[in-house]
């Protein structure tokens, strides 16, 4: 889709996203070279090239990893201005908490909360030097409305996440640097898709059974659609720019009103 946005918005502006080369991430990455922005960000493996990307390889579930990606952000960019923290998923299997073993709950906090809080702790402290950044942290609506079925693991380390979010803004707000929190809920991505894939093969039936389980979990969304990875990227662009100055340690929901309360 055409990307609209002002291509002086980020202009001289140092970014990296963290879990930029699919759904979400790539939308972010996306829509901040919309803005003029420099980008940087990684992967496992050697994705497509993206024109004005500086790209990684690296396994942010990993220290070495993180570290990787941190120490090329500082020598290719010279520093960070932007930090947009896509990067999250879940990979644990269906079957409730008795499904999980210690390999499943490690993976994923090591993907949905050390990864983000790894990268933090090695880029935050140049932000705080020059006393001004931006640090946006994804979290899900699931950190507070989980589904047992399937992401307990995954709703537990967002909820972590969310927490670290609160404590961060906190330190980082009377050093210059703004911190906030998207929280998306439904987000149609091809992982949305694996996840389904993954349900259907503990509980039978079709892909549309799944679909439906969840919504039905969720109990429902108002709007009839999950939100595009386009429209959760503008959220996380706007609160990175200048036009969100006064808004720090603040959550956003993007959810198409699937929590019903305010």
């Amino acid at each position: 889709m055409t990307i609209r946005a002002d291509p002086t918005e980020f202009a001289g502006k140092r970014v990296l996203v963290s879990g930029g080369t699919k759904g979400a991430g790539r939308a972010t990455v996306d829509r901040f070279l919309a803005g003029g922005a420099r980008v940087v960000t990684a992967a496992r493996g050697t994705p497509e090239p993206i024109d004005g990307v500086e790209f990684v390889q690296a396994d942010l579930t990993t220290a070495e990893g993180g570290k990787a990606l941190a120490d090329a952000a500082l020598e290719r960019l010279g520093g960070i201005d932007i930090l947009a923290h896509v990067i999250g998923g879940s990979s644990a299997p269906g079957g409730g908490f008795v499904a999980l073993t210690d390999e499943h709950w490690l993976s994923e906090l090591n993907l949905n909360l050390l990864a983000t809080v790894r990268l933090d702790r090695l880029l935050v402290p140049k932000m705080i030097e020059q006393r001004a950044g931006v640090v946006v942290h994804v979290t899900s609506i699931q950190s507070v409305l989980p589904l047992p079925e399937s992401t307990t693991a995954y709703a537990a380390a967002k909820a972590a996440l969310r927490t670290y979010s609160k404590s961060l803004s906190k330190e980082l707000g009377p050093r210059g640097v703004r911190v906030n929190v998207v929280s998306p809920g439904w987000i149609m991505t091809d992982s949305t898709v694996h996840f389904l894939e993954r349900l259907q093969q503990v509980n039978g039936g079709t892909i549309e059974d799944a679909r439906q389980s969840v919504l039905d979990a969720l109990g429902g969304i108002p709007i009839g659609r999950g939100a595009e990875p386009s429209e959760v990227a503008d959220l996380i662009a706007y609160l990175a720019s200048d036009r969100a100055g006064a808004i720090h340690g603040a959550e956003f929901v993007i959810d198409g009103g699937t929590i019903r309360t305010v």
